[in-house]
C-alpha cells in the first residue's frame, strides 16, 4: 500500500510539475490604436500617455515590423482565431466576417483546453452579431462582452438592445467598460492562478464612439477634443493593462506568463489617431493601415529587444500553441515565432498578403522589403528597407518587380476562397509585364508634410524602425 501510495504522490507531483510549466497565455487585442500612439514608438507625439505599455515593452519583444492580415476589425479578428487567412474562409470585408465566422472553425480555446488550459474571453468579439455566434459556445469557459458589429458605448452597460453578456445570459453593468473588461481580466487571472489558462482580451478602445471620463479628457490639451477625448481612452486602457500586469506580478505567475498585445488594424485618421511614420490608416493596405503595435513578452523565456522583421497576427496562433506544447496538426498560414524572437533561428524570406475583395478594392503583397499596393485602378510599388512612409512610388519605374509582385498576389489568391457575399476576389487591376502602371493617387499634404518631417527625424534619432537584422537586439 505504501509502494502505491507514493507511486500516486509521485504521479500526481509530476502531472502538478507538468502543468505548472505550460505558460499562461494572454492575447491582448486594441481597437483602432494608432502606430505613434503609444510611448514605444521612438516618433510619438508628446502628449502620449502608455506608461504601462511601455513598461510591458521594455520587458519583453517589440515587433518593428508587426503587421495584421486586415485593415479593419473583424477580418483581422478571423485570421487571429484561425492562424490563417480569412480569405480561404471568404471573408474580405468586415461585412462578411463581422456576420460570423464559420462555427466548424477550430479556435484558441478548443486546443488549448485539451491540454488543459481555462480559457476566457473578454470585450469585443465582432465575429457574429448574435447570441447564436457567441463565444461561449466556442469553447469560452468564462465570457465577459458583446457581439454586435464592433462598437459599444462605453458608459452606457446595461442597454437591451446592445448587451453585455455573461457567458450567454445579459447582465446589467455599469462603469466604465475599459475598467470593467481590465477588471473582469484581472479577476480571471487570480481565480485561475494555479493551473494554466488562457484569457483573449479584446478591448473595444480606441474605437468610436469617442468617449472618455471627463476628468480623463481634462488631462490633455492638443487643441483638438476629439484627440483629446482619444488620448484619454487610451490612457485608460493603459491603466487597465497596468492592473492586469500587477496581478500577474502579485500573483507570481509573471515571468512564465506569455503575452501578447497587437492592435486589429492601424488608427483611423479622421478621429485623429497618430500612424507616424506610416502612410494612411485604417481602411488602406498602406503601412498606417497594417503594420500596428505590436509586442510579444514572456521573461522566463524572451530576452527584452527589439525583432525588426515582419510578423503577422497570423503567427499568435501557432506560436501559442507552440508554447503551451500542442501538436499542430492543422497547417498554418502563420508560423512559430519564437525561436526566432529568442535568436536561435534567422528570418527567412516571407511573402506577405493582404486583400479585401474586389467592391473595396483594396489589395497588397510584400516580399522582403519590396510592396505592392493596389487600390481599385491604382497600383504602386514601394521599397520598405528605405521607404517606410511610402512616399515613392516607383511602379513606372519597375515594371518587372510589379509584374514579379502581381505574380505572387496571384497564385496566393487562386487558394482563397471567393467572397462570402458579392463581388470577386480582386478588383481586376493585374499588370502585364511590360506595361505602364496607371498614375497612382497623389499623397495629401498632410502625408506630404509627415514624410518630410520623418526624414528630418531620421537625422536626428539612430533608432530605425525599419531595419531588418538578423536576431533581435538586446
Amino acid at each position: 500500500m505504501k509502494k502505491l501510495a507514493f507511486a500516486l504522490l509521485f504521479l500526481l507531483g509530476a502531472s502538478r510539475s507538468a502543468a505548472e510549466s505550460k505558460p499562461n497565455i494572454i492575447v491582448v487585442v486594441a481597437d483602432d490604436l494608432g502606430y505613434a500612439d503609444v510611448l514605444f514608438n521612438p516618433l510619438h507625439p508628446k502628449e502620449i500617455t502608455t506608461p504601462h505599455l511601455d513598461s510591458l515593452a521594455k520587458q519583453g519583444v517589440i515587433c518593428r515590423q508587426g503587421y495584421v492580415s486586415g485593415h479593419v476589425c473583424s477580418p483581422t479578428r478571423a485570421g487571429l482565431m484561425t492562424g490563417r487567412y480569412q480569405q480561404r474562409l471568404g471573408l474580405y470585408t468586415g461585412g462578411e466576417a463581422g456576420s460570423g465566422l464559420p462555427m466548424t472553425e477550430t479556435i484558441f480555446p478548443q486546443y488549448l483546453k485539451p491540454a488543459g488550459y481555462t480559457t476566457a474571453q473578454f470585450g469585443k468579439w465582432h465575429l457574429g452579431p448574435d447570441p447564436s455566434w457567441s463565444p461561449a459556445l466556442r469553447g469560452f469557459d468564462e465570457v465577459f462582452g458583446f457581439l454586435g458589429r464592433g462598437a459599444h458605448d462605453y458608459f452606457k452597460l446595461d442597454d437591451p438592445n446592445d448587451p453585455i453578456y455573461r457567458g450567454t445570459e445579459v447582465v446589467q453593468e455599469k462603469g466604465y467598460l475599459t475598467d470593467r473588461l481590465g477588471e473582469e481580466t484581472a479577476s480571471f487571472i487570480t481565480r485561475n492562478k494555479s493551473k494554466p489558462f488562457f484569457a483573449y482580451l479584446a478591448f473595444n478602445a480606441v474605437h468610436a464612439p469617442l468617449q472618455a471620463p471627463d476628468d480623463e479628457i481634462a488631462q490633455f490639451n492638443t487643441g483638438n477634443k476629439d484627440r483629446d477625448t482619444l488620448l484619454a481612452m487610451g490612457k485608460r486602457l493603459d491603466d487597465a493593462m497596468g492592473k492586469i500586469m500587477t496581478t500577474l506580478k502579485s500573483e507570481g505567475i509573471w515571468e512564465n506568463t506569455l503575452l501578447f498585445f497587437i492592435s486589429d488594424n492601424g488608427g483611423p485618421l479622421a478621429q485623429s489617431a497618430d500612424n507616424t511614420p506610416l502612410r494612411a490608416g485604417k481602411h488602406s493596405d498602406y503601412e498606417g493601415g497594417i503594420r500596428v503595435p505590436f509586442l510579444v513578452c514572456w521573461p522566463a523565456q524572451l530576452k527584452p529587444g527589439e525583432y525588426l522583421s515582419p510578423v503577422i497576427s497570423l503567427d499568435i496562433l501557432p506560436t501559442a500553441l507552440a508554447a503551451a506544447g500542442v501538436e499542430q496538426s492543422k497547417t498554418f498560414d502563420g508560423q512559430n515565432i519564437l525561436p526566432l524572437l529568442r535568436g536561435e533561428t534567422t528570418p527567412k524570406p516571407r511573402n506577405l498578403f493582404w486583400c479585401s475583395g474586389s467592391d473595396e478594392g483594396w489589395w497588397a503583397v510584400r516580399s522582403g522589403d519590396w510592396k505592392l499596393v493596389g487600390e481599385k485602378a491604382n497600383v504602386s510599388l514601394f521599397d520598405l528597407a528605405k521607404d517606410v512612409s511610402e512616399a515613392t512610388n516607383l511602379a513606372a519605374q519597375m515594371p518587372d518587380q510589379v509584374a514579379e509582385l502581381t505574380k505572387l498576389h496571384d497564385v496566393w489568391l487562386a487558394d482563397m476562397a471567393k467572397p462570402v457575399k458579392a463581388g470577386e476576389k480582386r478588383y481586376d487591376m493585374a499588370v502585364k509585364e511590360g506595361t505602364t502602371p496607371t498614375k497612382p493617387k497623389k499623397m495629401t499634404k498632410e502625408e506630404k508634410q509627415k514624410a518630410r518631417d520623418l526624414e528630418r527625424l531620421k537625422k536626428r534619432q539612430s533608432v530605425s524602425p525599419n531595419a531588418t537584422p538578423e536576431t533581435p537586439k538586446s
